[in-house]
């Protein structure tokens, strides 16, 4: 098999980065984990060079914080900052699908593109209903961002794909260690795809309500339980 190209430094620092992002969201690096470049660089068998510059992309993301001493840590969100993003994703899906009315909706709605979305949103609410986190964030990233470049110019979806990142780090320690967490997995990703491909904004804007409405819900408990 021939490759694709030959792996640069850039792309090296892409794939690092994926590669921690990854062990963040998994739960394997949890908040407030310290490394250095030094142990990463060991870890993934490669120069600092790379590692730096993908723990300073991270750090962009608000996924690292970084300390001139101590090297980096796992940043640490908490119930407000959830709240936050939930509010202003919120604030922008709606304006997003309120700019989308009736034909203009139903002529994005359409294609290669939304069969992909539709496939997402299967997998997704197959593994929120059946309580696999692991399968389930892959695929949620992946549907909420190809929903985004259906609806969204780019710098709003790469914005929203950021705050649904930090949502997914900032929740899932503390999913994992609920018994009761699966129940909180939402699954309505079919329903929004369905209500998207007849165009219909106002059913759209109402599942996607529903979604930030679970999620503050589910902050509340969440902050009533450590209480």
């Amino acid at each position: 098999m021939r490759a694709s190209g030959p792996v640069t430094r850039n792309t090296l620092r892409q794939q690092i980065a994926d590669a921690l992002r990854d062990e963040v969201l998994a739960g394997r690096l949890l908040p407030g984990q310290e490394f250095t470049v030094k142990q990463i660089a060991e870890q993934y068998g490669v120069s600092a060079t790379p590692v730096r510059e993908a723990l300073v992309d991270l750090s962009a993301q608000d996924l690292l914080d970084s300390d001139q001493h101590r090297g980096f840590r796992v940043h640490q969100f908490s119930v407000d900052d959830f709240r936050g993003m939930t509010e202003a994703r919120a604030l922008i899906v709606d304006a997003v699908f309120r700019d989308l009315e009736g034909e203009r909706l139903a002529a994005r709605a359409h294609g290669a593109v939304l069969v992909s979305v539709r496939r997402r949103a299967e997998e997704a609410a197959r593994a929120a209903r059946g309580g696999d986190l692991n399968i389930l964030i892959g695929y949620d990233l992946r549907f909420w961002r190809e929903l985004g470049a259906l609806v969204a110019n780019r710098y709003v979806a790469e914005f929203l794909h950021r705050l649904r990142v930090q949502a997914w780090v900032f929740s899932v320690p503390f999913l994992r260690e609920d018994a009761e967490g699966g129940k909180w997995l939402w699954s309505g990703h079919e329903r929004l795809v369905d209500a998207l491909t007849l165009g219909d904004a106002a059913a759209v804007r109402t599942v996607i309500a529903e979604y930030d409405d679970h999620s503050l819900r589910w902050a509340d408990r969440l902050e009533r339980s450590r209480r």
